[in-house]
């Protein structure tokens, strides 16, 4: 679940702290590829959880704006995306966040006493995979409407054969089209600290899909 208390972060100054956005290893998509990246708007206003983190923890947050990037994807880095998917999502007790810690207010933060709800596996895996050698560009966490129209936080995995989403309730690795949720907004590749509009829905729900026929 998340919040509705958010940070606004006005258009021009957003926009003056980006570097220019990369082209997918030297390429452009085609359009037949499209529909696997989500396509994202311009800055919108930051989850109040995210905030909050990073008034807790500064060093997480006070990062330079980075030029984007996606990881390739292989047998290897998906090998990694499930492992620590699974890991997160066995190795954390689900918990609402009030239940967490007492207030309706979003609290994000790592798993430091085993539990959380969806912003704690999101923020733990993103963790994971940067200490695996992950591109912090690549790790987008995510803000969503789930099927019941519930607010959801998942995290984006950004590879060159389209976006991938790590998911609390779904242990399967799914392309974000696949997962049939309203993609609110996410963190903007290049900074954390600045978010970015979606407002799509990412295709119909499938539970079973095999993103390893995306692999070369």
């Amino acid at each position: 679940m998340f919040g509705a208390t958010s940070l606004n972060v006005s258009s021009a100054s957003a926009q003056s702290t980006l570097p220019k956005q990369s082209t997918l290893f030297g390429k452009t998509q085609s359009s037949s590829d499209a529909s696997r990246f989500a396509v994202v708007g311009g800055p919108t206003s930051v989850p109040y959880g995210w905030v909050d983190f990073c008034h807790r923890r500064p060093k997480e947050c006070k990062v330079p704006a980075l030029q984007a990037t996606n990881i390739k994807l292989n047998a290897q880095t998906l090998r990694i995306l499930k492992r620590i998917n699974q890991k997160a999502n066995s190795s954390i007790k689900p918990v609402s966040n009030f239940d967490h810690w007492g207030t309706m207010m979003d609290h994000w933060d790592y798993p430091v006493d085993g539990k959380g709800d969806c912003k704690i596996y999101a923020l733990y895996k993103r963790k994971l995979l940067m200490e695996a050698g992950f591109p912090r560009q690549a790790l987008l966490m995510t803000v969503v409407h789930d099927l019941d129209n519930e607010g959801h936080t998942i995290l984006t995995v950004k590879t060159d054969k389209g976006d991938l989403v790590l998911d609390n309730l779904v242990d399967q690795i799914r392309p974000w089209n696949a997962t049939g949720y309203y993609f609110v907004k996410r963190q903007s590749q290049q900074n954390p600290n600045i978010w970015v509009s979606i407002n799509r829905r990412g295709g119909t729900p499938q539970t079973l899909t095999n993103v390893a026929k995306l692999v070369d």
